[in-house]
């Protein structure tokens, strides 16, 4: 058997954060599965490790972030941050960015990161051309191995997360399985995304032996 390694989560308090936690303990593909937080978090799963951080005082501390792999499940929206796109920028470009090239700094050679469909750092579009310029600068690390997710709208249950229900959410939920079915062919990328989907194609990714850059649609 293989070395065990040790995963470093970002955004572990998110819709797909938690379940991915979960993953990855329940795969034992990880001798530690450390979940780093600006605030304590207190449901996490048994068997992972918080670690509370300052992150932009992290970030500028340049202090390494030990880890073989570094998964990033980082996200806001503009209306969360009240419209503030600065905000929305540290919180979507610069955390996943400068926070993952700290975990490479501390030995980590694989990135499995959480975009979205449309992500584009060319777009007219201020949500995909950030979501953009972040895939562009995570490249650029040069990671041995990197895993971009690009799901479309996100459905799952935030009822035990410590975070607000965003408005309209409940309403498109609703609606989402019947305009699943009118999106076919090449439009099904575009069907809404269940989290504990993305959640588990990232564990199971992280179970493969890859090399370069794979971006992942759902279908």
């Amino acid at each position: 058997m293989s070395e065990l390694k040790t995963a470093l989560v970002l955004g572990g308090s998110g819709l797909i954060g938690r379940q991915l936690v979960n993953e990855l303990l329940e795969s034992q593909h990880y001798q530690r599965v450390t979940v780093l937080l600006r605030r304590p978090l207190a449901d996490l799963p048994e068997g992972a490790e918080q670690r509370i951080e300052d992150f932009d005082a992290l970030i500028a501390s340049a202090e390494p972030l030990e880890a073989n792999d570094v998964f990033c499940c980082l996200g806001t929206t503009i209306k969360t941050v009240k419209g503030d796109k600065a905000a929305f920028y540290r919180i979507d470009h610069d955390y996943p960015v400068a926070l993952a090239q700290l975990a490479q700094q501390g030995g980590a050679e694989r990135c499995f990161v959480v975009s979205a469909l449309g992500a584009n750092a060319a777009s007219r579009v201020y949500y995909n051309r950030v979501k953009g310029e972040m895939e562009r600068d995570l490249r650029a690390l040069n990671f041995a191995a990197l895993h971009i997710y690009q799901p479309s709208l996100l459905i799952g249950k935030r009822d035990h997360l410590d975070q607000p229900s965003r408005s309209g959410e409940g309403v498109g939920q609703a609606l989402m399985p019947l305009l699943n079915l009118l999106l076919q062919g090449a439009l099904r990328k575009y069907r809404a995304t269940p989290a504990d989907s993305v959640a588990a194609a990232m564990a199971a990714d992280a179970q493969r032996q890859t090399q370069g850059l794979e971006i992942h649609h759902f279908e």
